[in-house]
């Protein structure tokens, strides 16, 4: 079959998003050669060049004319006749979207949806942010032939806002990047500390500095817990990151609080690798890929109740109400002071950490485009 996505972001975008496209497009390209790929996106970063490999037959399809000039107008309507052009069968909407008035006769239509925060959480998102959210993830719904959920509850939110039919969704997981997979050695490790300047034992916390992802949270518990081995921060800030500041410097604890500056992507692993503890107190995610990362880079981890965090972390994983300070302070505690207790998380972790391969998922992706398909 000819298959096609939608790869601005898998050529573009170095977060969730575009980890997710690369993760399906380059395992589909693997494990299904003889198809053929045809890649949608409006143009390309050095950086993500060569990140499938060259084993399928594989067009990299890029506007021309005025679709070069307004890319955003030729990926949502510009693609009906390049579709039918390029004899793609399956398209896949890789990131919540789907093109506009495509011929679903000729071509069948696969979305993936990562999450609906933005409608659990309105107050989070502007207004107009949200209406323009609502109406393109509410229309690919409607036109796709079968919708893609990274995880069960992302998969509850389609049926309770959208109304979408349980049998018109998919709950297919995705895993993280490659290069977590791959345990550093020493003298990597050591380099990265000393470029870092990071202490011997620390807590890490992995995620753009927001409400939401409620690092403040995390800070208030670890100082309950007398604040015994550094935190260290990684993500982009927002306003939020004031009201750390705030808490850090009333409580004069600026010597023990890392934020620590961009991290080149080849580096983050290694990072992960060096930590102690991994927290991730988000109130809410659609799946949490930071936490299978820290599962691969054999580090416990203590993460939220509720919403997706169990899927992603498994049963070894610690679980603490977001909102209680006391409980989370008491998990830091109890992890931190049991080496044994380290040890079987982070076994189990792996375990669980191989729920997520490409070797059990890209296979079940397939089965999607071969039943949109009739095959």
């Amino acid at each position: 079959m000819k298959i096609g996505f939608d790869a601005k972001r898998a050529f573009t975008n170095t977060s969730g998003l575009g980890n997710y496209s690369r993760f399906v497009v380059s395992g589909m390209m693997a494990f299904y050669p003889k198809d053929e790929y045809a890649l949608f996106t409006p143009k390309q970063k050095d950086l993500f060049k060569g990140f499938f490999p060259k084993v399928a037959k594989t067009q990299i399809i890029q506007p021309d004319g005025l679709g070069k000039r307004v890319s955003s107008l030729w990926r949502t309507f510009g693609l009906r006749s390049a579709l039918v052009k390029h004899g793609v069968q399956v398209y896949h909407g890789l990131s919540n979207e789907l093109p506009y008035g495509l011929d679903t006769n000729h071509t069948k239509l696969v979305v993936t949806i990562h999450d609906l925060i933005f409608l659990r959480f309105p107050e989070l998102y502007p207004t107009v942010d949200r209406y323009i959210y609502k109406k393109k993830f509410k229309a690919a719904c409607d036109a796709a032939h079968q919708i893609v959920a990274i995880s069960v509850q992302t998969a509850q939110d389609l049926q309770e806002f959208f109304g979408v039919p349980q049998e018109k969704i998919q709950v297919i997981y995705q895993d993280c990047d490659p290069v977590f997979h791959l345990i550093s050695g020493k003298e990597a490790k050591n380099a990265v500390q000393q470029k870092y300047q990071l202490p011997s034992q620390f807590i890490l916390c992995v995620g753009t500095l927001e409400r939401r992802k409620n690092q403040l949270h995390l800070l208030k518990a670890w100082h309950a817990a007398g604040a015994q081995i550094p935190l260290a921060f990684i993500g982009r800030k927002t306003e939020y990151y004031q009201e750390m500041e705030a808490f850090i410097s009333k409580h004069k604890l600026q010597d023990k609080v890392l934020f620590l500056p961009y991290i080149p992507f080849q580096e983050l692993p290694i990072i992960y690798q060096l930590a102690t503890l991994f927290v991730y107190p988000s109130v809410f995610e659609g799946f949490g890929i930071p936490i299978v990362e820290a599962l691969n880079s054999g580090v416990p981890v203590i993460t939220s109740t509720g919403s997706c965090f169990s899927e992603a972390g498994g049963a070894s994983s610690k679980y603490v109400s977001p909102t209680d300070v006391e409980a989370l302070s008491q998990a830091i505690q109890e992890v931190l002071g049991n080496t044994d207790l380290q040890k079987e998380m982070v076994q189990h972790g792996l375990e669980h950490a191989q729920t997520f391969r490409p070797e059990v998922t890209i296979p079940q992706l397939h089965g999607v485009y071969e039943q949109v398909l009739g095959c």
